[in-house]
């Protein structure tokens, strides 16, 4: 960790997957899913990542862990740089870095007790016996709400709430510092949200976690982040602590994702900003600013040239030609 408290430094992060035709599998052009990525997470913080699907979210997330080999840039997590480590060295860090997916049907493998699923990290990197293993397997399934018989089911008897929680279990096991949680709750029903988000935020006071979440929802991101991330097409278009991006936002595609956030008093109503055209693809992103094609307020400038992402405020970042 920095003298600042920052454990994750992302700087100039990209991600492009080839595209390959033909017979001899040439490469004919590249999905550019992460695109010059760059921002910091404090200790102890959650940074909320949100943006419409497909635009590189999870690549994001995966790249970071290392999950995905960067196709250049640099990840610093406690001033180590992660691209730089050897397989030994980095296996080390990876207990300290963990992942929560987004389907708790998929996650889990559905021949292995969730006792079995639980401790496999533990088994991998070689922490404590057997015994030592069942009693760390009993205590954070108590800690993340269910009991201690249910390490002797397999994942097809629990539901889709108990799964994320069993999913949240296998990250918390190695007792890490940093969680990417990708899209935690978007495959739950709305009233098991509240609880998985709220289990959350207890382990991370608990535990003094760091939290990197990932969402498409706004208000999701709202309730349990303390800054938050837009991103659109790849990039990083606007940054902000919670109450300031949703009270001040200045991107017009910040301001259009909040405009359809419900409100909960409907004589409050607010004016929705309704987007023309569908998202480009990330093979043939459009030049300059990558929004102007949807943009309701791009001008001459947008097309030419691509905005940089400057602070306009202490705490508030965009890149945007209006500021």
């Amino acid at each position: 960790m920095t003298e600042n408290g920052i454990l994750i430094q992302v700087y100039h992060l990209k991600k492009y997957f080839p595209v390959r035709e033909g017979f001899l599998r040439r490469v004919a052009n590249q999905v550019r899913a992460v695109d010059d990525v760059s921002f910091t997470i404090k200790a102890g913080e959650t940074l909320g990542l949100v943006g419409e699907s497909g635009c590189g979210k999870s690549t994001l997330g995966r790249t970071i862990l290392r999950l995905i080999e960067p196709t250049a840039g640099r990840v610093l997590f406690e001033d180590q740089d992660l691209s730089a480590l050897d397989t030994r060295t980095l296996r080390h860090q990876r207990r300290k870095m963990q992942i929560v997916f987004q389907d708790p049907y998929a996650s889990l493998d559905p021949r292995m007790t969730v006792g079995r699923s639980i401790a496999q990290g533990l088994r991998a990197h070689g922490v404590g016996n057997a015994q030592e293993r069942e009693v760390m397997t009993v205590d954070v399934l108590r800690r993340v709400g269910l009991n201690e018989w249910h390490r002797n089911r397999f994942p097809h008897e629990f539901s889709g709430g108990q799964r994320q929680r069993i999913g949240i279990a296998r990250a918390l096991v190695l007792r890490p510092k940093f969680i990417v949680c990708d899209e935690p709750v978007s495959a739950l029903d709305v009233s098991i949200q509240s609880q998985v988000l709220n289990l959350l935020r207890d382990l991370q006071q608990e535990f003094g976690l760091t939290y990197l979440f990932i969402a498409h929802n706004l208000s999701v991101v709202e309730y349990i982040s303390d800054r938050i991330a837009v991103m659109y097409l790849g990039q990083i278009v606007e940054l902000a602590p919670r109450a300031l991006l949703c009270q001040n936002s200045l991107h017009p595609y910040t301001r259009a994702l909040i405009s359809a956030i419900p409100r909960p008093v409907p004589a409050l109503k607010r004016e929705r900003i309704i987007l023309n055209g569908d998202v480009p693809s990330p093979m043939n992103p459009p030049s300059g600013c990558r929004f102007h094609t949807r943009c309701p307020q791009a001008f001459e400038r947008c097309p030419l040239e691509t905005p940089q992402f400057r602070k306009v405020e202490p705490d508030h970042s965009v890149a945007c030609h209006l500021y």
